[in-house]
């Protein structure tokens, strides 16, 4: 009886590479550490092997298409890979002896559609006798390949609506897709929301933006605007971050103070500054939550409503002599500068000086800080531009069936808002570091 010896298999990539070079064959060069360098797993997709696939190619539509060639290579190798699935679930391969299996085996396939990026594609999902496979690269009940799903909510966070996306898809990939799958979909994120509304945040932030914006959402049969409150905070590393979205019928303080609250639940300690508009109520809020936050009303803000009714024929005058009030050297500088704008407009336009002596404690603050910092906190223009973004993305909207609908878009608008982080942050942080001292977290 003749009997044949197997070589053993290297489990290590490197051993299998080692050998190679032991016998004459190219080994992958070696790193900086010794180690063989991993080759790549599609190293053997040689030119041939491209040319030899794309030698009936003549259009795109031959290669992209419904039918085209990445369709059908998804087709062999999903119905390969589902293969090599089942040929580990039953712990044999095909065409061994009956009884491989321990009493399970091999049953047959079942035709299923998936819907692919290059349309539909047909395959046959193999079975077993006792009904216990369940692939993993396409689940039993999974009709879209993966990759489908992310292009829908894509179109979504875009502000596509549900009839765009669904005739989006139709004409791109020749894919009917219903109302109710794309809902189900976009849905799905829901989940995302939440477990964002939740997650645990910095014990410490130096700077923290809040505003609101209003959008329109249908409640009860009728179409009212309410408002989303949004807060945006800078880490002691620079970074800025959303730390959450609330829907609210009105904006007002006492909300406001829930939502602070809400951060500090969420492990938020300590706020060395916060910058918003001129809300009344705001400071008092802010400060019964963290008592020793520092509040910055918006400068920008202020301008405005100073501005508002006065005529154009003094609007660059004023606007000249209210420069003189922000742009000083110092606060006791301000002061002055105030007085003499009171002086000069009081008779005219008396309540704009009334209005900057009445909000002058949150003022101020800023003026304490180099330009680096002043030019951090004295607007609310970083959180308003994230708003702009977002408006972007619903303007394509009468409006939203209900709140869910509202914060699922917001959210995947945020997530393609591109948020950097603050440009010159490493002197702003020394700045901020020897005024609030160890309430600012040393970072590396």
């Amino acid at each position: 009886m003749q009997t044949t010896t197997k070589t053993a298999q290297p489990t290590d990539p490197t051993e299998s590479q080692a050998g190679e070079a032991a016998v004459g064959g190219a080994a992958a060069p070696p790193t900086a550490a010794g180690r063989v360098t991993r080759v790549s797993p599609h190293a053997h997709l040689t030119d041939d092997l491209v040319d030899q696939l794309l030698g009936e190619y003549q259009e795109p539509g031959d290669l992209t298409g419904e039918g085209g060639l990445l369709a059908h290579l998804t087709k062999r190798l999903v119905e390969r890979a589902m293969s090599a699935e089942l040929d580990n679930h039953l712990g044999y391969e095909k065409g061994a002896p009956l009884g491989s299996g321990g009493g399970n085996s091999r049953n047959g396939t079942t035709p299923k559609t998936l819907l692919t990026d290059h349309g539909k594609v047909a395959i046959e999902r193999p079975r077993d006798r006792a009904g216990t496979f369940e692939p993993k690269i396409v689940g039993k009940h999974q009709r879209r390949f993966a990759g489908f799903d992310d292009k829908i909510v894509s179109l979504y966070a875009r502000g596509m609506t549900v009839r765009d996306i669904k005739q989006h898809l139709e004409e791109i990939y020749h894919v009917e897709v219903g109302h109710d799958l794309i809902s189900r979909v976009t849905d799905a994120v829901l989940e995302d929301v939440r477990a964002w509304q939740n997650r645990p945040l910095e014990p410490v932030y130096a700077v923290l933006y809040l505003d609101a914006m209003s959008v329109k959402i249908r409640t009860a049969g009728a179409v009212h605007r309410k408002m989303v409150y949004t807060a945006l905070g800078v880490t002691p590393d620079g970074e800025r971050e959303v730390l959450g979205l609330w829907v609210q019928k009105t904006e007002g303080a006492k909300f406001w103070m829930q939502v602070l609250t809400e951060l500090r639940n969420r492990g938020v300690r300590d706020i060395l500054i916060t910058c918003v508009d001129g809300l009344q109520g705001f400071p008092e809020a802010i400060e019964a939550v963290f008592d020793h936050a520092v509040v910055q009303t918006c400068i920008v803000h202020l301008i405005r409503n100073s501005l508002r009714h006065v005529p154009y024929k003094d609007r660059r005058a004023a606007a000249a002599d209210l420069r003189l009030i922000y742009a000083a050297p110092n606060a006791e500088a301000a002061f002055d500068a105030l007085d003499a704008f009171e002086q000069t407009w009081n008779t005219s336009y008396p309540s704009i000086a009334k209005s900057w002596r009445d909000a002058w404690e949150n003022v101020i603050p800023f003026l304490a800080f180099p330009p680096e910092v002043r030019r951090l906190i004295y607007t609310t223009n970083s959180i308003e531009a994230l708003h702009r973004h977002i408006r972007k993305a619903i303007k394509t909207r009468g409006h939203f069936p209900n709140d869910d609908a509202a914060l699922k878009l917001i959210f995947l608008a945020i997530g393609n808002a591109n948020i950097r982080g603050v440009h010159g942050w490493s002197k702003i942080y020394q700045a901020l570091k020897i005024h609030f001292e160890d309430r600012l977290p040393t970072i590396d």
